[in-house]
Protein backbone atom coordinates (compact mmCIF):
# COMPACT_ATOMS: atom_id res chain seq x y z
CA UNK A 1 0.00 0.00 0.00
CA UNK A 2 1.37 3.35 -1.23
CA UNK A 3 -0.05 5.41 2.20
CA UNK A 4 2.29 4.48 4.11
CA UNK A 5 5.82 5.86 2.00
CA UNK A 6 6.41 9.58 1.01
CA UNK A 7 6.83 9.92 -2.46
CA UNK A 8 10.24 11.18 -3.01
CA UNK A 9 13.17 11.91 -1.33
CA UNK A 10 15.55 14.69 -1.90
CA UNK A 11 19.82 14.95 -1.80
CA UNK A 12 21.87 18.03 -2.18
CA UNK A 13 20.53 20.79 -3.44
CA UNK A 14 22.10 22.29 -6.88
CA UNK A 15 20.71 24.66 -9.62
CA UNK A 16 22.77 22.85 -12.43
CA UNK A 17 20.73 20.97 -14.45
CA UNK A 18 20.52 17.52 -13.68
CA UNK A 19 22.65 15.25 -16.10
CA UNK A 20 20.94 12.08 -17.78
CA UNK A 21 21.94 8.83 -16.33
CA UNK A 22 21.21 5.63 -17.14
CA UNK A 23 17.46 4.02 -16.78
CA UNK A 24 17.76 1.55 -13.64
CA UNK A 25 15.02 -0.33 -14.81
CA UNK A 26 15.73 -4.11 -13.82
CA UNK A 27 15.31 -4.03 -9.53
CA UNK A 28 11.92 -1.92 -10.47
CA UNK A 29 10.68 -4.72 -13.09
CA UNK A 30 11.70 -7.33 -10.31
CA UNK A 31 9.36 -5.80 -7.70
CA UNK A 32 6.52 -4.90 -9.74
CA UNK A 33 6.26 -8.50 -11.13
CA UNK A 34 6.66 -9.46 -7.45
CA UNK A 35 3.78 -7.36 -6.59
CA UNK A 36 1.45 -8.17 -9.96
CA UNK A 37 1.90 -11.90 -7.83
CA UNK A 38 1.03 -10.55 -4.17
CA UNK A 39 -2.12 -8.52 -5.03
CA UNK A 40 -3.38 -11.45 -7.73
CA UNK A 41 -2.74 -13.75 -4.79
CA UNK A 42 -4.72 -11.28 -2.43
CA UNK A 43 -7.42 -10.71 -4.81
CA UNK A 44 -8.11 -14.26 -5.22
CA UNK A 45 -8.78 -14.98 -1.62
CA UNK A 46 -11.41 -12.19 -1.80
CA UNK A 47 -12.77 -13.87 -5.04
CA UNK A 48 -12.97 -16.93 -3.64
CA UNK A 49 -12.84 -16.80 0.01
CA UNK A 50 -10.05 -19.33 0.13
CA UNK A 51 -6.40 -18.38 -0.37
CA UNK A 52 -4.77 -19.85 -3.00
CA UNK A 53 -2.51 -21.66 -1.08
CA UNK A 54 -5.28 -24.10 0.16
CA UNK A 55 -5.95 -25.20 -3.01
CA UNK A 56 -2.65 -26.81 -3.32
CA UNK A 57 -2.77 -28.17 0.22
CA UNK A 58 -6.47 -29.53 -0.93
CA UNK A 59 -4.10 -31.18 -3.99
CA UNK A 60 -1.10 -31.70 -2.84
CA UNK A 61 -2.18 -36.14 -2.40
CA UNK A 62 -2.56 -36.01 -6.16
CA UNK A 63 0.50 -34.83 -7.19
CA UNK A 64 2.93 -31.48 -6.93
CA UNK A 65 2.14 -30.65 -10.72
CA UNK A 66 -1.59 -30.82 -10.17
CA UNK A 67 -1.63 -28.93 -6.45
CA UNK A 68 0.28 -26.14 -8.80
CA UNK A 69 -1.83 -26.20 -11.19
CA UNK A 70 -4.92 -25.88 -8.86
CA UNK A 71 -3.14 -22.71 -7.03
CA UNK A 72 -1.87 -21.43 -10.16
CA UNK A 73 -5.89 -21.59 -11.23
CA UNK A 74 -6.98 -19.80 -7.91
CA UNK A 75 -4.64 -17.37 -7.89
CA UNK A 76 -5.32 -16.08 -11.92
CA UNK A 77 -9.06 -15.69 -10.48
CA UNK A 78 -7.64 -12.38 -8.39
CA UNK A 79 -7.31 -10.33 -11.35
CA UNK A 80 -10.62 -8.85 -10.52
CA UNK A 81 -8.81 -6.78 -7.95
CA UNK A 82 -5.50 -7.05 -9.01
CA UNK A 83 -5.84 -5.30 -12.36
CA UNK A 84 -7.48 -2.55 -11.16
CA UNK A 85 -5.65 -1.74 -7.77
CA UNK A 86 -2.56 -2.08 -9.85
CA UNK A 87 -3.99 0.40 -12.88
CA UNK A 88 -4.79 3.28 -9.88
CA UNK A 89 -1.29 2.83 -8.41
CA UNK A 90 0.66 2.68 -11.67
CA UNK A 91 -1.13 5.73 -12.87
CA UNK A 92 0.00 7.60 -9.20
CA UNK A 93 3.71 6.47 -9.96
CA UNK A 94 4.13 7.56 -13.13
CA UNK A 95 2.46 10.88 -12.51
CA UNK A 96 4.97 11.91 -10.72
CA UNK A 97 7.69 10.29 -12.81
CA UNK A 98 6.50 11.59 -15.85
CA UNK A 99 6.22 15.20 -14.28
CA UNK A 100 9.78 14.72 -12.39
CA UNK A 101 11.29 14.35 -15.71
CA UNK A 102 9.65 16.87 -16.92
CA UNK A 103 11.00 19.08 -15.08
CA UNK A 104 14.65 17.79 -15.28
CA UNK A 105 14.41 15.91 -12.04
CA UNK A 106 16.25 12.64 -12.15
CA UNK A 107 14.02 10.16 -10.75
CA UNK A 108 14.06 6.65 -10.24
CA UNK A 109 11.18 4.22 -12.17
CA UNK A 110 8.75 3.37 -9.20
CA UNK A 111 9.93 0.78 -7.16
CA UNK A 112 6.78 -1.05 -6.10
CA UNK A 113 6.49 -2.87 -2.41
CA UNK A 114 4.97 -6.50 -2.85
CA UNK A 115 3.56 -7.39 1.03
CA UNK A 116 0.82 -9.93 1.55
CA UNK A 117 -1.26 -8.04 3.28
CA UNK A 118 -4.73 -7.15 2.64
CA UNK A 119 -3.92 -5.04 -0.37
CA UNK A 120 -1.07 -7.45 -1.69
CA UNK A 121 1.38 -4.22 -1.68
CA UNK A 122 2.55 -1.66 0.41
CA UNK A 123 2.41 0.97 -2.32
CA UNK A 124 5.82 2.02 -4.06
CA UNK A 125 8.33 4.60 -3.64
CA UNK A 126 10.46 7.16 -6.35
CA UNK A 127 13.69 7.99 -5.21
CA UNK A 128 14.14 11.83 -7.02
CA UNK A 129 17.99 13.15 -6.44
CA UNK A 130 18.49 16.67 -6.95
CA UNK A 131 16.95 19.80 -6.26
CA UNK A 132 12.83 20.65 -6.90
CA UNK A 133 13.70 24.57 -8.34
CA UNK A 134 10.58 26.37 -8.23
CA UNK A 135 7.14 25.81 -6.45
CA UNK A 136 5.70 25.27 -9.46
CA UNK A 137 7.60 22.48 -10.30
CA UNK A 138 6.76 20.90 -6.29
CA UNK A 139 3.20 21.31 -6.90
CA UNK A 140 3.07 19.63 -10.60
CA UNK A 141 5.37 16.96 -9.22
CA UNK A 142 3.63 16.33 -5.64
CA UNK A 143 -0.19 16.94 -7.32
CA UNK A 144 -0.09 14.46 -10.46
CA UNK A 145 0.42 10.95 -8.82
CA UNK A 146 -2.34 11.95 -6.25
CA UNK A 147 -4.91 13.55 -9.40
CA UNK A 148 -3.78 10.95 -11.82
CA UNK A 149 -4.66 7.76 -9.36
CA UNK A 150 -7.66 9.51 -8.41
CA UNK A 151 -9.22 10.24 -11.90
CA UNK A 152 -8.82 6.05 -12.67
CA UNK A 153 -10.06 4.66 -8.49
CA UNK A 154 -13.30 7.21 -9.22
CA UNK A 155 -14.38 4.85 -12.44
CA UNK A 156 -13.04 2.30 -10.91
CA UNK A 157 -15.41 2.66 -7.86
CA UNK A 158 -18.26 3.61 -9.65
CA UNK A 159 -18.09 0.08 -11.89
CA UNK A 160 -17.31 -1.67 -8.69
CA UNK A 161 -20.00 0.01 -7.12
CA UNK A 162 -22.95 -1.27 -9.21
CA UNK A 163 -21.13 -4.73 -9.47
CA UNK A 164 -21.73 -4.68 -5.62
CA UNK A 165 -25.12 -6.08 -3.16
CA UNK A 166 -26.47 -4.35 -0.42
CA UNK A 167 -27.19 -7.16 2.18
CA UNK A 168 -28.04 -7.02 6.08
CA UNK A 169 -25.35 -6.60 8.55
CA UNK A 170 -26.60 -8.90 11.10
CA UNK A 171 -25.17 -11.80 12.02
CA UNK A 172 -22.15 -11.21 10.09
CA UNK A 173 -18.77 -10.98 11.97
CA UNK A 174 -15.24 -11.20 11.08
CA UNK A 175 -15.93 -9.12 8.56
CA UNK A 176 -13.72 -6.35 6.58
CA UNK A 177 -15.69 -2.75 7.27
CA UNK A 178 -14.48 -0.30 4.73
CA UNK A 179 -14.22 3.57 6.14
CA UNK A 180 -15.99 6.28 4.84
CA UNK A 181 -15.12 9.50 3.13
CA UNK A 182 -17.35 12.53 1.87
CA UNK A 183 -16.77 11.28 -1.62
CA UNK A 184 -17.30 7.28 -1.12
CA UNK A 185 -20.33 8.39 0.49
CA UNK A 186 -21.61 9.99 -2.38
CA UNK A 187 -21.06 7.52 -4.84
CA UNK A 188 -22.42 4.75 -2.64
CA UNK A 189 -25.85 7.20 -3.02
CA UNK A 190 -25.82 7.96 -6.26
CA UNK A 191 -24.75 4.06 -7.39
CA UNK A 192 -26.51 2.21 -4.69
CA UNK A 193 -28.99 4.10 -3.97
CA UNK A 194 -30.67 4.82 0.10
CA UNK A 195 -29.26 2.19 1.63
CA UNK A 196 -31.66 0.78 4.83
CA UNK A 197 -30.66 0.79 8.36
CA UNK A 198 -28.85 -2.55 9.48
CA UNK A 199 -27.35 -2.98 5.77
CA UNK A 200 -24.50 -1.98 3.65
CA UNK A 201 -22.67 -2.56 0.72
CA UNK A 202 -20.98 -5.71 0.48
CA UNK A 203 -18.01 -4.59 -1.66
CA UNK A 204 -17.23 -6.55 -5.35
CA UNK A 205 -13.62 -6.67 -5.45
CA UNK A 206 -13.25 -4.15 -8.14
CA UNK A 207 -15.36 -1.86 -5.43
CA UNK A 208 -12.51 -2.66 -3.03
CA UNK A 209 -9.72 -2.01 -5.54
CA UNK A 210 -11.53 1.82 -6.27
CA UNK A 211 -11.88 2.31 -1.96
CA UNK A 212 -8.22 1.57 -1.53
CA UNK A 213 -7.83 3.77 -4.18
CA UNK A 214 -9.38 6.48 -2.40
CA UNK A 215 -7.39 4.89 0.53
CA UNK A 216 -3.98 5.40 -1.03
CA UNK A 217 -4.58 8.47 -2.35
CA UNK A 218 -6.06 9.99 0.88
CA UNK A 219 -2.55 8.93 2.92
CA UNK A 220 -0.18 10.20 0.16
CA UNK A 221 -2.33 13.82 0.29
CA UNK A 222 -1.47 13.89 4.12
CA UNK A 223 0.16 17.72 4.39
CA UNK A 224 3.07 16.06 6.27
CA UNK A 225 6.66 16.50 5.39
CA UNK A 226 7.39 14.70 1.69
CA UNK A 227 4.70 13.08 1.47
CA UNK A 228 2.42 14.17 -1.54
CA UNK A 229 0.57 16.33 0.76
CA UNK A 230 3.06 17.70 2.26
CA UNK A 231 4.82 18.61 -1.33
CA UNK A 232 1.45 20.37 -2.76
CA UNK A 233 1.23 22.10 1.73
CA UNK A 234 4.67 23.34 1.36
CA UNK A 235 4.32 24.89 -2.52
CA UNK A 236 1.26 26.78 -1.37
CA UNK A 237 2.28 27.88 2.00
CA UNK A 238 6.08 28.18 2.14
CA UNK A 239 8.49 27.29 5.37
CA UNK A 240 5.42 27.68 7.60
CA UNK A 241 4.44 24.11 6.40
CA UNK A 242 7.29 22.63 8.66
CA UNK A 243 5.49 23.54 11.54
CA UNK A 244 2.24 22.60 10.19
CA UNK A 245 3.89 19.33 9.27
CA UNK A 246 4.61 18.36 13.00
CA UNK A 247 1.58 20.00 14.09
CA UNK A 248 -0.83 17.36 11.83
CA UNK A 249 1.39 14.41 12.83
CA UNK A 250 0.99 15.13 16.56
CA UNK A 251 -2.57 15.49 15.54
CA UNK A 252 -3.19 12.01 14.18
CA UNK A 253 -1.09 10.76 17.29
CA UNK A 254 -4.37 12.41 19.34
CA UNK A 255 -6.95 11.22 16.71
CA UNK A 256 -5.51 7.92 17.22
CA UNK A 257 -5.94 8.25 21.13
CA UNK A 258 -9.09 9.31 20.66
CA UNK A 259 -10.49 7.20 18.51
CA UNK A 260 -8.97 3.68 20.95
CA UNK A 261 -11.22 5.95 24.19
CA UNK A 262 -14.36 5.81 22.00
CA UNK A 263 -13.77 2.21 20.66
CA UNK A 264 -12.99 1.54 25.15
CA UNK A 265 -16.10 3.04 25.88
CA UNK A 266 -18.40 2.28 23.53
CA UNK A 267 -18.07 -1.37 22.76
CA UNK A 268 -19.10 -4.28 24.55
CA UNK A 269 -17.03 -6.34 26.98
CA UNK A 270 -17.05 -9.30 25.02
CA UNK A 271 -16.27 -8.28 21.55
CA UNK A 272 -13.17 -5.81 23.26
CA UNK A 273 -10.26 -7.20 21.76
CA UNK A 274 -7.26 -6.21 20.04
CA UNK A 275 -9.00 -5.93 16.39
CA UNK A 276 -11.46 -3.29 17.63
CA UNK A 277 -8.87 -1.04 17.93
CA UNK A 278 -7.55 -1.26 14.38
CA UNK A 279 -8.55 2.05 13.29
CA UNK A 280 -6.44 3.39 16.26
CA UNK A 281 -3.28 1.55 15.57
CA UNK A 282 -3.72 2.63 11.64
CA UNK A 283 -3.47 6.39 12.60
CA UNK A 284 -0.73 6.13 15.47
CA UNK A 285 1.18 3.94 13.00
CA UNK A 286 1.15 7.14 10.44
CA UNK A 287 1.75 9.52 13.28
CA UNK A 288 4.79 7.52 14.33
CA UNK A 289 5.98 6.67 10.38
CA UNK A 290 5.25 10.16 9.52
CA UNK A 291 7.61 11.55 12.13
CA UNK A 292 10.10 9.32 11.79
CA UNK A 293 10.66 10.16 7.63
CA UNK A 294 10.82 14.35 8.88
CA UNK A 295 13.38 13.29 11.07
CA UNK A 296 15.22 11.32 8.50
CA UNK A 297 15.14 14.06 5.80
CA UNK A 298 15.87 16.59 8.98
CA UNK A 299 12.61 17.35 9.84
CA UNK A 300 12.37 20.26 7.26
CA UNK A 301 10.59 20.41 3.74
CA UNK A 302 13.59 20.68 0.75
CA UNK A 303 13.47 24.67 -0.13
CA UNK A 304 12.45 25.67 -3.56
CA UNK A 305 13.12 29.46 -5.31
CA UNK A 306 11.23 31.98 -4.26
CA UNK A 307 9.46 32.56 -7.47
CA UNK A 308 5.45 32.74 -6.73
CA UNK A 309 3.32 30.17 -7.80
CA UNK A 310 1.28 30.60 -11.37
CA UNK A 311 -2.30 30.82 -10.93
CA UNK A 312 -2.87 27.81 -12.55
CA UNK A 313 -0.42 25.68 -10.24
CA UNK A 314 -2.25 27.35 -7.08
CA UNK A 315 -5.98 26.35 -8.35
CA UNK A 316 -3.69 22.80 -8.94
CA UNK A 317 -2.67 22.68 -4.98
CA UNK A 318 -5.69 23.69 -3.37
CA UNK A 319 -7.72 21.13 -5.50
CA UNK A 320 -5.42 18.22 -4.28
CA UNK A 321 -5.92 20.14 -0.74
CA UNK A 322 -9.38 19.76 -1.53
CA UNK A 323 -9.13 16.18 -2.47
CA UNK A 324 -8.27 15.25 0.61
CA UNK A 325 -10.83 16.35 2.57
CA UNK A 326 -13.20 14.57 0.15
CA UNK A 327 -11.35 11.18 0.99
CA UNK A 328 -10.40 11.87 4.67
CA UNK A 329 -11.74 8.73 6.38
CA UNK A 330 -11.66 9.05 10.02
CA UNK A 331 -11.95 5.52 10.27
CA UNK A 332 -9.93 3.81 7.54
CA UNK A 333 -10.85 0.03 7.92
CA UNK A 334 -11.97 -2.10 10.83
CA UNK A 335 -12.69 -5.28 11.74
CA UNK A 336 -16.57 -6.49 12.66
Amino acid sequence: MRSDEPSAEFGPESDVPDAPEPLRWRLPLALFLLTVCSTFYVGAGQVLQHEPLEYFTQRRPEGVVIALRAMLWATAKGWVFAVPLLAILLCHEFGHYLMARRHRVRASLPMFIPFPNLFGTMGAVIAMRGRIRTRDALIDIGASGPLAGLAVAVPVAILGLSLSKVEPMSGRTGIIVEGDSLLYLALKRVVCGPIPAGHDVWLHPVAFAGWTGFFVTMMNLLPIGQLDGGHVAYALFGVRQDRWSRWISYALLALAAGIALWVWRTMPTDRLDSTAFTPAAVWCMWSLLSRGVMRLGGDRHPPTGDEPLSPGRRRVGVFALLCFFALFMPLPIRLQ
